[in-house]
């Protein structure tokens, strides 16, 4: 068996794992069942084009998967990029200090018990 063998395997077992899981889904009323059996109906149908197709051309599945996967990779990588980008481009950075205790006032207090001045 070789690799693309087993890659068929995985695929079709994906694609049967996700069948099941919309199955599962039950939707409320005749306008839910209907459109969940249209999709029920296209997912088969697709899978069934996908499987003939991987089973055909092994390699182009896998080089059409490695590519979907340095999209996503170079998406994700372009989004975390401006994520930590600066907003205006300009930005400095300005290194924390300790804070120095505030100052004891320097400015002399007026003593109340001055004595009047007689001119």
């Amino acid at each position: 068996m070789s690799r693309f063998d087993s890659f068929t395997d995985r695929a079709l077992d994906l694609a049967n794992s996700a069948g099941d899981s919309l199955r599962h889904a039950v939707p409320r009323g005749a306008a839910g069942w209907l459109e969940t059996g249209a999709k029920l109906g296209a997912l088969k149908g697709g899978a069934r084009v996908a499987s003939a197709f991987v089973r055909r051309n092994p390699a182009v599945a896998v080089a059409t998967i490695a590519g979907a996967g340095l999209l996503w990779y170079a998406a994700r990588r372009k989004a975390r990029q401006a994520r930590e980008a600066p907003i205006d481009g300009s930005a400095k950075r300005i290194e924390a200090r300790r804070e120095r205790p505030a100052r004891k006032s320097t400015a002399r207090k007026r003593s109340a018990a001055k004595t009047p001045r007689s001119d």
